[in-house]
């Protein structure tokens, strides 16, 4: 297996004047993976939105059914964005070098405002305490992810950390959000649509990061591949939950888990 360092996957690209491919792998590192390549990533789609969207787009008009299914989705989000959020914090203490500290640290401040934009964004629509209504419709299998993911952090293993946060999860929350966007009101469609752009970088970052460790350490990845087993049954468990709450018969239904099953291909962790 190739490691995925190069330019062309997602998430580690660059606008740089430099050639990407030009430059030697630590100085692409230092350019992707800095305070300054994200904040050029980030500032297009959130400049004049402080909550995901441009204030002046006017609020659909929903249905009680509809709009307790957004709510219900954005509630098992939270779960997830609190889950990533917290996990990142502690991955920063992990990281094993600068380059990735300081793109753990960009991370902590995306998932910390994808939680913020989806709690407005339930109170937007009617919740009087976003907080309390999460832990109400939190979905089983997110939750019980989200501790497992923290375990991980808690226990000071980097690599099964970002397996399950950078490939996992986020894998997860692309292809969900993803989805979500292109049926969504045009306000949900917004915030979503800006998350995904982080999710991709998140995830570039974790495929990269495995990729060349499981060259240097080939052994590694019958124990990623164990971990896999263990959390495929939470994870896609979270993915019918999602779909569930979108209200979406099976027919209407994308791949169930497809992008999810590429992204460790990738990393050759399928059993």
């Amino acid at each position: 297996m190739t490691p995925t360092g190069t330019a062309s996957n997602q998430g580690d690209t660059t606008d740089t004047e430099a050639e990407p491919h030009q430059l030697d792998e630590e100085t692409f590192y230092g350019e992707v993976r800095s305070f300054s390549f994200w904040f050029e990533a980030v500032e297009g789609y959130l400049e004049g939105r402080p909550y995901g969207y441009d204030p002046a787009m006017p609020e659909e008009q929903l249905d009680q059914q509809h709009r307790e299914r957004i709510v219900t989705t954005l509630c098992n989000y939270c779960v997830g964005e609190a889950a990533a959020l917290e996990a990142a914090s502690g991955m920063v203490r992990l990281a094993p070098n600068h380059n990735s500290r300081i793109f753990m640290a960009t991370q902590v401040a995306d998932e910390a405002r994808h939680l913020e934009v989806f709690l407005h964004r339930i109170g937007q629509l009617g919740v009087q305490d976003p907080e309390a209504e999460v832990q109400r419709l939190a979905h089983p299998n997110i939750v019980a992810f989200k501790a497992r993911l923290l375990e991980l952090v808690d226990d000071g293993d980097w690599d099964a950390s970002v397996f399950a946060l950078n490939v996992l999860l986020e894998t997860l929350e692309f292809t969900v959000f993803r989805y979500h966007a292109r049926t969504a009101d045009a306000i949900t469609s917004q915030i979503l649509d800006g998350v995904v752009s982080d999710e991709r970088r998140h995830l570039g970052f974790g495929e990269n990061t495995l990729g060349h460790h499981l060259v240097a350490h080939p052994d590694d990845r019958a124990r990623l591949t164990e971990m896999k087993s263990q959390l495929d049954t939470l994870v896609l468990g979270a993915f019918e939950g999602a779909y569930d709450d979108l209200g979406l018969h099976r027919d209407q239904r994308p791949q169930l888990g497809r992008d999810y099953l590429e992204a460790v291909e990738r990393l050759g962790l399928l059993g």
